[in-house]
């Protein structure tokens, strides 16, 4: 396998922003930061990773250009893993794919807190425009640089490769079942224990199901994931999932099902880590959207 150890000195470019990803990182020691626009006068400082993070990875699980600048804040060790090694790196110490999904799970929790904040502070905003607080100002002025850093890298995966990739991986799935419309799938406030693949159907995520408050928080419709916070963590469940369609077909996946799954059928593997970077990228879709609103809205107080 072509793993290398490798070393940067302080202030070291690792990976670059637009560069095509061909391997990603895992920060064995020292400190890193995430940067965007690092190469311009005024670049924005989006992470600190620390030793264990793994970095790189969205580019090589979902092809896309490299979406920031990892550069080295102190010496830095990290282990090379070339993109088309990762199954082999994986398959060498299966607790890696765990701890690859703990990783990326963070970062969505993360990005999820910064788009909340983001909503709260546009609401904020539009209901009291000449607000003068400094605290309130520095966070409309990190989310308006993050908009003007990250404008341009709103993207949507290819829809038609993942119907096709879902096709295929039924086939070999053996622990698949059929839901009516109507059934249950997990209660909010239930103990998180799994996540659910999606193979056909629909699934609809409410907030305070059948009660006075009732909340539509998301539909699944013909493929996808969702309960992976479950699966990763072990989290209370947020919302209530509603089978609404006859005939839906749903696998659970559980943490001790990860290593045998991945021996026998890896492209699963591969589509729950996608998954969880399409997640986060949309979840960056979202936030931007909403940080181009508290710019213009900004920009007119």
């Amino acid at each position: 396998m072509g793993l290398s150890e490798r070393t940067f000195n302080k202030g070291e470019i690792i990976i670059r922003e637009g560069d095509t990803g061909k391997s990603f990182f895992r920060l064995i020691d020292g400190k890193a930061g995430v940067y965007a626009d690092y190469e311009k006068k005024e670049p924005f400082r989006l992470a600190m990773l620390e030793p264990g993070e793994f970095f790189g990875e969205m580019s090589i699980l979902e092809e896309y250009p490299r979406s920031a600048t990892v550069v080295a804040e102190s010496k830095v060790t990290a282990v090379e893993i070339p993109g088309d090694e990762m199954n082999s790196f994986l398959a060498e110490d299966p607790g890696m794919i765990l701890e690859l999904m703990k990783h990326m799970a963070k970062r969505v929790q993360a990005m999820a807190a910064d788009y909340d904040d983001a909503v709260n502070l546009l609401e904020q905003l539009r209901q009291s425009k000449k607000e003068s607080n400094k605290s309130f100002f520095s966070k409309i002025k990190k989310h308006v640089n993050l908009y003007q850093a990250n404008k341009n890298k709103i993207s949507e995966p290819d829809t038609e490769k993942l119907r096709r990739e879902f096709d295929e991986v039924l086939k070999v799935s053996k622990n698949v079942e059929s839901y009516n419309s109507g059934m249950l799938i997990f209660k909010e406030g239930a103990a998180g224990k799994c996540m659910y693949i999606m193979y056909a159907g629909k699934v609809g995520l409410y907030s305070d199901y059948k009660g006075v408050s009732q909340n539509g928080l998301a539909v699944y419709e013909d493929v996808g994931f969702f309960g992976e916070m479950g699966l990763i963590s072990g989290d209370e469940r947020g919302a209530t999932a509603v089978v609404e369609a006859d005939g839906t077909l749903l696998e659970a996946v559980f943490q001790e099902d990860l290593e045998s799954i991945f021996k026998t059928c890896p492209a699963k593997i591969d589509m729950i880590l996608r998954h969880l970077s399409y997640r986060l990228r949309k979840l960056n879709s979202d936030f931007l959207v909403t940080c181009k609103e508290i710019t213009e809205t900004y920009g007119e107080a």
